[in-house]
């Protein structure tokens, strides 16, 4: 390919609204371009990596025995009216009627679509296990798309679906999909650690998210070193300390006046945050109000609280939905309140005579305990993880690291299957749902992780697994010296024959833009030829991670590319089957 026919065109300033690496170098080198907020198209640059991408997990789709498909991105609204989803999903859905009335969906996912066909396809244990997946335009009206590619609105995924007769049969294929996505993102050059995560809408019973550590990430991480345990911080449970046993105090209303915070409470007082009690309000969909308490020294971690009260879609409350329930901002609690609905955390309830709100503004309450002076609606662990919390299996101190969701594996069971009627016949006749797993990969996130993981500086710096050319070439000609256009024509041929595909420079810059623009589009490789480079007995070739050069013959030129393309290839594998994750699958794989 030559670069003067390529469609694109750098920018040579960092786009004002970039905030991530792989944000403004994918905009920068001409990869991707915006046509609205998270909604994106990929140039021919752009479409190459995820071409890539996307091989490599079909690949590693296909060695498990998925079976590759494709399902509408259209649906009845009807279809998702079955499982519940269709009132349960909020704004993020797209909803529209089509000519005739009817209403429709725009796919977020695919779970309702491919049990409806698993019941008009599926009647006899006979036909299961199945493994089916596609890849798929999919939409969802993110509230805040951010990071380009990272948080979109519009996005393709890969989505796989796994029918078993039983749960073992659903752990075995959740065990292949473990291993898959452990080969899939080893190849295409992450460090993605599995961690425990929310089922979130998908529901279930047990999910993984696969996470590239990232300090743009917008997840935190909850990780022992010691043992290996690491969980989403959204669902982490940690040691929690045990607090002494205390008699309890009477209540007792002190002026605490200029202290509407927890920090300015304890100092006023003379005491620990961790002796107060802290109220923080919200309100779901209903306008329900919700009063979360934590200790002082903690804080709610919202998707527990979500999951508690199988609420959707939390906002902060206002100001005037606090009073109304007779609570007074910044020296509240639920005592004395009305038509709130109140969750408390395990270590408050087990907490005796903290500091809470009087409810009247410039007053706490010293001495409050549960049950006596309140009683919770719920009492239940939502509080967030921190840093240096014991593990919960080990009890060595956790750490937080920030991470990029860039795959998920979820155990549906028969969240669907029940709903839409999706049974199978077992040897004696008798019918049962059939067994489900979904297991997701964005491939455009999947994109912009790897330009996450491979950059510095001056630009991107593919792996050659997904690079979009294994290299190119600057020709550098002095006075138009008809050797460089020969060699390069010669190193093409060569090239293509060796199954090798070489971006060509050959616009009329300098060396400094042709240089610039290598490093900035990332091919690992740049061969550049001269007539320097040609009275040296070839051509230069730098490797883009390093920047080591060295002057190599240009017909050995594919020939030392593709080795090291092979080698680069056989060390993640050999480094997969140390981990216990080898091409070839001997018996059932299992979780580390």
């Amino acid at each position: 390919m030559r670069i003067s026919q390529l469609f694109f065109t750098t920018l040579r300033e960092d786009p004002a609204d970039a905030e991530m690496p792989s944000h403004r170098l994918l905009l920068r080198a001409g990869y991707i371009r915006p046509l609205g907020a998270g909604i994106y198209s990929l140039l021919p640059l752009g479409m190459r990596v995820n071409m890539r991408v996307t091989q490599v997990i079909r690949e590693e789709m296909n060695a498990i025995g998925g079976q590759e498909m494709l399902m509408p991105v259209v649906h009845p609204a009807d279809l998702w009216r079955e499982t519940g989803r269709y009132d349960q999903i909020g704004p993020e859905m797209g909803r529209f009627k089509d000519r005739g009335g009817r209403e429709m969906v725009l796919a977020m996912t695919h779970e309702e679509v491919v049990t409806d066909l698993l019941r008009k396809l599926i009647s006899s244990w006979r036909q299961l296990p199945q493994q089916v997946y596609h890849f798929q335009t999919k939409w969802r009206d993110e509230p805040r798309a951010r990071g380009g590619l990272i948080r979109v609105r519009e996005f393709t995924m890969k989505d796989a679906y796994s029918a078993d007769r039983d749960e073992a049969g659903l752990e075995r294929s959740y065990n292949l999909y473990y291993h898959a996505y452990t080969r899939i993102f080893a190849r295409l050059g992450l460090r993605a650690l599995a961690v425990a995560s929310d089922v979130g809408m998908m529901g279930g019973s047990l999910a993984h998210e696969f996470m590239a550590p990232s300090p743009h990430g917008e997840d935190t991480l909850v990780i022992c070193d010691a043992c290996g345990a690491a969980a989403n911080r959204q669902v982490a449970i940690v040691q929690r300390p045990t607090p002494a046993a205390e008699a309890a105090q009477p209540i007792e209303e002190v002026a605490t006046p200029n202290a509407p915070t927890i920090e300015a409470l304890a100092a006023q007082l003379g005491v620990g945050r961790e002796r107060t009690a802290k109220a923080v309000f919200f309100a779901d969909r209903d306008a329900r109000l919700i009063v979360a308490i934590v200790r002082g020294d903690d804080d709610v971690e919202e998707t527990k609280l979500t999951n508690a009260l199988g609420a959707r879609d939390l906002r902060p409350a206002r100001e005037e939905e606090i009073r109304a329930a007779g609570m007074e901002p910044g020296y509240a609690s639920p005592i004395g309140a009305k038509g709130a609905t109140v969750v408390v955390d395990t270590l408050v309830a087990a907490s005796p005579n903290l500091v809470a709100g009087a409810n009247k503004h410039g007053y706490h309450l010293k001495n409050v305990n549960i049950p006596r002076d309140f009683t919770p609606d719920h009492i239940v662990d939502i509080a967030s993880a921190r840093a240096g919390d014991p593990c919960l299996a080990c009890g060595k101190p956790l750490r937080l690291e920030n991470g990029i969701e860039v795959g998920n594996i979820f155990k549906l069971g028969t969240r669907y299957t029940a709903a839409l009627g999706a049974v199978y016949a077992d040897e004696d006749g008798a019918t049962h749902p059939i067994i489900m797993g979904s297991y997701g990969i964005g491939v455009g996130r999947a994109v912009a992780c790897v330009a996450e993981a491979h950059h510095d500086e001056k630009g991107l710096a593919w792996p050659s697994e997904v690079a979009p050319f294994d290299a190119q070439v600057a020709l550098l000609s002095a006075a138009k010296d008809s050797r460089v256009d020969a060699q390069a024509d010669l190193l093409e041929r060569a090239a293509a024959a060796a199954g090798l595909e070489l971006l060509i420079d050959d616009r009329s810059e300098t060396p400094g833009v042709k240089f610039a623009d290598a490093e900035l589009l990332g091919a690992p490789w740049t061969i550049t030829i001269s007539p320097r480079s040609l009275d040296a007995g070839g051509a230069e070739l730098t490797y883009r991670a390093t920047g080591e050069r060295t002057v190599v013959a240009i017909e050995e030129l594919p020939a030392k590319i593709a080795a090291a393309k092979r080698a680069a290839r056989d060390e993640i594998e050999r480094a997969l089957t140390d981990r216990g994750f080898p091409a070839h699958l001997a018996g059932e794989p299992q979780r580390p």
